[in-house]
């Protein structure tokens, strides 16, 4: 495969590169043939998340670029764990290390591309290290590295200066370097990517190169993604956004994405998707002269949504979106979807035969029984869509849609919903 020699300056364009060790060197690299390359994963979730994402995007950005990318599974540094500035972290099982591995080799499949030329290649680093004795590990590797060198790490700095840090934690760097040393000399892997947190860890690899071999290496950072007022970005709800549909919806994926601000807008679709140049600045145009139309949010949750769990998820979260609001079928939607769909919604409980008035009431959707009168003579309430139509109208068999689901609405955008048969639904 011939290999794409603007491919760096691509990738500064959407702003995927922070830092690099030498960036005139890696362009050169990058242009005279295909580099090998790696990220390491390490299994602290049974799930990826949008952090992760942006690592795969790059990942698939350089194979599409004819280089070679490796997915290091962390089945020996999950075991450790990577120091973090908030405390120390709990270590997992074995069985849990490996359980969540297998889990994230499954995810990396949908991202990169692994027949044919520079195909994606996937391996654990417990490979190499569980062979390692302690005395072979001190001896051998240890001693490659200054400690002086080691505590200048911001995360290091921070944690000494406040609770502490534990050895173990403290030779994660070591663990993530000695990687790079194998993955350089065993496989001829000459590039590892990484997010600009940890910037310490990927250097640590270059320098125990440097001190054994001659060999050429190169570090490559991404931006931590963060909101226009500087925060970080990436919480829902209910936490991070992590691309397992068992841990987060379609629906509620594409919903994060569709609701982001305008002032983000631009940035995601240059991170987060693979649109051209071109189909960008005529968003940002968009953004600009028509805000309330929000096509660039639109675009933005079809594309993410549609790279991370495919075509049929994001016609589903795109139907139940539009038909939570009286634009589609509540009907054609799986029990799966529609209680993605209402998990944003109040919901109460009932049983069949309830009077639709009561269900009003008690969501606050009507502040009186008169109140409720008036709204229903104009036509304002709706049951999955439906006109109610009457004043003493009940929830009949029919009106249950899958998972015990009916779907309440005042006007053309409050909307509620009603479990049958469920306590406590809300």
């Amino acid at each position: 495969m011939k290999v794409n020699s603007d491919i760096f300056d691509e990738l500064k364009w959407r702003g995927l590169v922070f830092q690099t060790t030498d960036e005139a060197a890696l362009k050169e690299a990058f242009s005279s043939g295909s580099v090998k390359f790696y990220c390491g994963f390490d299994p602290t979730a049974p799930s990826l998340h949008h952090g992760n994402l942006v690592q795969l995007i790059l990942m698939k950005h350089l194979q599409n670029a004819g280089h070679q990318p490796f997915c290091i599974i962390g089945g020996a540094t999950g075991l450790i764990g990577d120091p973090r500035q908030s405390g120390e972290r709990t270590l997992n099982d074995r069985e849990v290390v490996e359980s969540w591995g297998a889990k994230l080799t499954e995810q990396f499949k949908r991202f990169l591309r692994f027949e044919g030329e520079n195909s994606a290649q996937i391996l654990n680093n417990y490979t190499w290290t569980s062979s390692l004795s302690a005395i072979d590990f001190l001896r051998d590797v240890g001693k490659n590295f200054r400690v002086g060198t080691m505590l200048a790490k911001d995360t290091v700095k921070t944690r000494l200066d406040g609770e502490g840090l534990s050895f173990t934690e403290f030779s994660y760097q070591v663990l993530q370097g000695y990687d790079y040393f194998v993955l350089n000399r065993d496989f001829g892997i000459t590039l590892q990517t990484g997010g600009q947190d940890q910037w310490g860890n990927l250097t640590s690899g270059l320098d125990l190169i440097h001190r054994l071999t001659d060999s050429p290496v190169h570090v490559l950072t991404t931006p931590l993604i963060t909101k226009a007022d500087g925060t970080k970005f990436g919480k829902s709800e209910g936490g991070a956004i992590w691309i397992s549909e068992e841990m987060m919806s379609a629906y509620e994926f594409y919903q994060f994405w569709l609701n982001v601000e305008d002032a983000e807008v631009v940035k995601l679709l240059k991170v987060f998707t693979f649109l051209t140049r071109a189909e960008i600045e005529a968003l940002e145009r968009e953004v600009q002269e028509n805000p309330g139309a929000r096509a660039a949010q639109r675009r933005l949750a079809e594309e993410v949504t549609k790279l991370v769990h495919g075509e049929d998820a994001l016609s589903q979260a795109i139907a139940a979106s539009g038909a939570l609001f009286g634009r589609g079928s509540l009907q054609e939607l799986d029990a799966k979807t529609l209680n993605a769909a209402i998990s944003g919604v109040k919901v109460v409980s009932a049983e069949p035969g309830a009077r639709l008035v009561d269900q009003f009431l008690e969501l606050g959707l009507a502040s009186s029984f008169s109140d409720y009168r008036k709204t229903l003579s104009a036509k304002g309430y709706y049951i999955n869509n439906q006109t109610v139509q009457e004043l003493e109208q009940t929830i009949g068999d029919d009106d249950v849609l899958a998972g015990g689901v009916v779907v309440l609405r005042k006007g053309k955008k409050t909307v509620a919903a009603v479990k049958i048969g469920v306590e406590n639904a809300g």
